[in-house]
């Protein structure tokens, strides 16, 4: 790779000695909410007499360093805000391409930003505590002592003791996912990752859960009062979506199994993609099915993210504009084309919404994202590296002449880069590359012809046409709804959205949400019709509720929704929607609510809410 990408948001000297494996060794302590154990680095030296080794680490109490089996001097430096504070551990004599064994033993602390601790009345069964783990983006620092940039990648194996069922991202070892586990019953888990993979993907959960497998490499978990629910909304797919992007790809999905744990309410995310063992939302769970694409997504990450990274987080549009370039052609091989332009339309709604949200930071509203130095990459999260970074890829999928060239082209990328990370730069020259070799000059001209500067490092989303044969039909209810003030309410009914699908009542919120305000008159006698406060599909509720707060209506139930939503994606929104109503209103609700989410979460929503 000729382009070396700076990751800015670590303290440790990656580029001098790297980790190549770890073990980790924990014990989940219940009663005080730490795990506490150990973490073995072997790393490979890359500087010959390098004095020292530089972790990251968050919020960590260190008890001691061992390096190659004796006591080492290390010392651990004054917080740098989310950065944390590097754990500086001295080296022997060293030469290039040696190898070092360092041993830490440390402590998580109440502090810890990569979990969410649940006790066990927040939990569905009310048997036993709940802890999982979020380390995406920088946190994985906070959960060990680590290198903690996606630049380089290492296997780990694992030994977990817990008095709950635990999983990692990696293949459970003993003893097996069919097993049942007592509660309350100490059992020490064993794990191994042998498929190399950057710290963000390190991942835990542990509680009251149970396993149903749904396929030969497919399962699903979920604590049990819902893991008959949750293996009915997957069950159908999941095998399908991973042969899918198999067959699109050219390759072979290389982590051997795949399974979805169903997690608590608090989860921030959608789904986050750790390997093996995919976490998501239960706000998935709409008991129709209508959204389990976001499971194509995460199993997309199987290839782009996981397997092929971002070496750093200024190209982080790597792992999900790919990802989401992927998750939509597995929508258009399943459901037709005109599906895959939907979720394109669907996507670009919520692109608009950052790019306005991030109006103030410029910086943020641009692809390849140029950090400060100590920045934290969470400050930027949005839906631009998803939906401008795949709609890039669109956009390059039909200057170059459609799928059957692109295709062959994709293939190529992930033979190349496999197991790698690689930046915006190291990218772009393989296009090049690619194309200069299969298509000559003229598939160059066609690459020159891109505006570069717009896509990557503009402010703004370059144009982009879409088949909107599906679309249209929830285009024209809303313009109908909208002229309703006028015209009145009586041509309309509860079988206007029959023959609409979820995806397509999503489409016609969002569109009737750009309209002009609503009188509340239309507002109650839309309620009325559709129904849509007492929906189940969050998706369909968000959207309602965005409508509703717009005119002003409806706070308290939108706030009565929002506290049990931990997904950024839902309760963000919410929050800002009752700000512009009601601030007190909005702050009273998340502060007595607080508790129930996630750190991450807690941070962005103070934000959002102007509190410290």
């Amino acid at each position: 790779m000729s382009f070396v990408e700076a990751d800015k948001s670590t303290l440790s000297n990656y580029r001098d000695i790297h980790t190549e494996h770890a073990v980790l060794t924990w014990t989940i302590d219940w009663s005080k909410q730490l795990v506490h154990g150990s973490v073995e680095h072997t790393m490979i030296v890359k500087q010959s007499g390098l004095k020292h080794v530089v972790f990251d680490t968050s919020f960590l109490d260190i008890a001691s360093v061992k390096v190659a089996g004796k006591d080492a001097k290390w010392t651990l430096a004054e917080r740098k805000g989310t950065m944390g504070s590097a754990l500086t551990v001295d080296l022997p004599a060293v030469k290039e391409t040696d190898h070092v064994k360092i041993l830490i033993a440390y402590s998580t602390t109440s502090q810890c930003t990569a979990l969410g601790w649940l006790t066990e009345g927040q939990t569905g069964p009310k048997k036993h505590a709940f802890v999982y783990s979020q380390c995406q983006a920088i946190h994985a620092r906070s959960l060990l002592p680590c290198q903690d940039t996606p630049a380089h990648k290492f296997t780990y194996s694992a030994s977990v003791t817990s008095s709950a069922p635990v999983l990692l991202s990696a293949l459970r070892v003993s003893p097996p996912e069919s097993d049942v586990n007592e509660l309350g019953k100490e059992i020490t888990y064993s794990f191994d990752q042998p498929t190399r993979v950057p710290s963000y993907l390190i991942a835990i959960a542990s509680g009251d859960l149970a396993f149903k497998k749904t396929g030969n490499r497919t399962g699903v978990w979920a604590d049990p009062t819902e893991l008959q629910a949750a293996a009915w909304e997957f069950e159908e797919d999941i095998e399908t979506f991973l042969e899918t992007a198999e067959s699109l790809t050219s390759s072979t999905y290389q982590w051997s199994t795949y399974s979805v744990l169903v997690l608590p309410k608090s989860f921030p995310f959608g789904g986050m993609e750790n390997p093996q063992q995919t976490f998501v939302t239960p706000t998935l769970l709409a008991g129709d099915r209508s959204l389990v694409d976001v499971v194509a997504h995460e199993a997309s990450h199987s290839w782009f993210g996981n397997n092929i990274t971002c070496s750093s987080w200024r190209s982080f549009w790597l792992n999900e504009g790919w990802t989401t370039y992927l998750e939509r052609l597995i929508v258009g091989r399943l459901h037709g084309e005109p599906a895959r332009s939907f979720s394109y339309i669907i996507g670009a709604t919520a692109l608009q919404k950052s790019l306005q949200e991030m109006r103030s930071e410029p910086r943020y509203q641009r692809l390849v994202v140029e950090y400060k130095e100590g920045e934290d990459p969470d400050s930027a999260f949005s839906s631009i590296p998803y939906d401008k970074g795949s709609n890039l890829l669109l956009h390059l999928e039909r200057k170059v002449g459609g799928l059957d060239v692109f295709l062959p082209y994709m293939a190529d990328y992930f033979a190349t880069f496999k197991n790698t990370s690689l930046s915006t730069e190291d990218w772009r020259a393989h296009l090049y590359r690619y194309f200069s070799k299969h298509g000559g000059d003229e598939a160059i001209a066609k690459l020159d012809a891109v505006d570069w500067q717009s896509w990557l490092h503009g402010v703004e989303m370059p144009k982009m046409e879409y088949d909107t044969s599906l679309a249209d039909a929830a285009f024209a209810l809303a313009a109908r709804w909208s002229k309703a003030q006028q015209d009145g309410t009586s041509s309309f009914g509860p079988d206007d959205l029959k023959a609409f699908n979820a995806n397509q009542t999503v489409v016609f919120l969002e569109r009737l949400e750009t309209h002009p305000k609503l009188s509340d008159e239309i507002i109650h006698k839309i309620d009325e019709l559709y129904k849509f406060t007492q929906t189940s599909n969050a998706e369909i509720a968000l959207r309602w509720f965005l409508v509703t707060l717009k005119a002003g209506l409806y706070l308290q139930e939108a706030a009565d929704w929002v506290t049990d939503k931990g997904r950024m994606k839902f309760c963000r929104p919410i929050y800002r929607g009752l700000a512009k109503n009601d601030l007190e209103l909005a702050r009273r609700t998340f502060l007595e609510h607080e508790a129930f989410y996630h750190a991450i979460a807690v941070a962005q929503i103070k934000k959002d809410l102007g509190l410290k």
